[in-house]
């Protein structure tokens, strides 16, 4: 039998391009590698914070977010993700770099949820910072013409401050659970029509479990999204 070369190390399917935080990452998040039932290999872009990607929006983060795609490539991995549903800005540019599947965003699998809902229904998107997220964003994943309601978790004072600003490294679980499910229940009352959620924040993610139950609608997020795409990229024979 012969096996195929030519990469660094085996046995690794999913590469994430990582920003650099220190705030807790809790069961279920992309950064807990612990969470999922395959082995992750991280790049972290150093000087790659919150803050500059979502608010400044800086340009001079392409390049090394397109250098860490491809070392992450040559190292070995099947799939590449990112640690940021805003790296959703960059999805066109990071998928044309390598030669593997990339999805940059949770966002990208609004069309699939949207597609699975009634033609009277909308995908409800709760983001980090709705009043950052733009067209270009959208235009990124494909999806600027869903059908979809979008809420932020920009307004919540423990989110803006540890979260998007990056003042605090710790975060009070039970508060961040409050700011979440405060905002989503608004969202819900004001759009009915909402049929399932998508969170494009990858900081969401450890409360979906509760928030499906909660709420009793489907809910989707990076690492669901992570799950189905590793496993069509490194399928395993029985």
């Amino acid at each position: 039998m012969i096996i195929k070369g030519g990469i660094n190390i085996c046995g690794v399917p999913l590469g994430v391009i990582s920003l650099e935080s220190y705030f807790p990452k809790p069961d279920g998040h992309i950064k807990h590698p612990a969470s999922f039932d395959f082995p992750i290999l991280y790049k972290t872009v150093q000087g790659a914070t919150i803050d500059r990607l979502i608010r400044e929006r800086d340009p001079e983060l392409l390049k090394p977010f397109i250098e860490a795609a491809q070392e992450l490539e040559r190292e070995g991995v099947k799939a590449i993700t990112g640690s940021c549903g805003f790296l959703a800005l960059h999805q066109k540019a990071l998928a044309d770099a390598v030669d593997i599947p990339v999805f940059m965003s949770s966002l990208i699998q609004v069309p699939l949820v949207s597609r699975m809902l009634k033609s009277d229904q909308k995908v409800g998107v709760v983001v980090a910072n709705s009043e950052a997220l733009t067209q270009d964003h959208l235009s990124g994943v494909g999806i600027a013409d869903e059908p979809m309601v979008v809420a932020g978790m920009q307004d919540q004072s423990q989110f803006f401050d540890v979260i998007l600003k990056g003042n605090h490294d710790d975060l009070d679980m039970d508060l961040f659970e409050q700011e979440l499910t405060g905002v989503i229940a608004t969202m819900l009352e004001n759009n009915p029509e909402v049929g399932a959620v998508v969170l494009e924040c990858t900081d969401l993610s450890h409360f979906a479990p509760q928030l499906q139950q909660t709420f009793g609608l489907p809910v989707f997020d990076l690492s669901s999204l992570t799950r189905m795409v590793t496993a069509a990229a490194d399928r395993k024979i029985a």
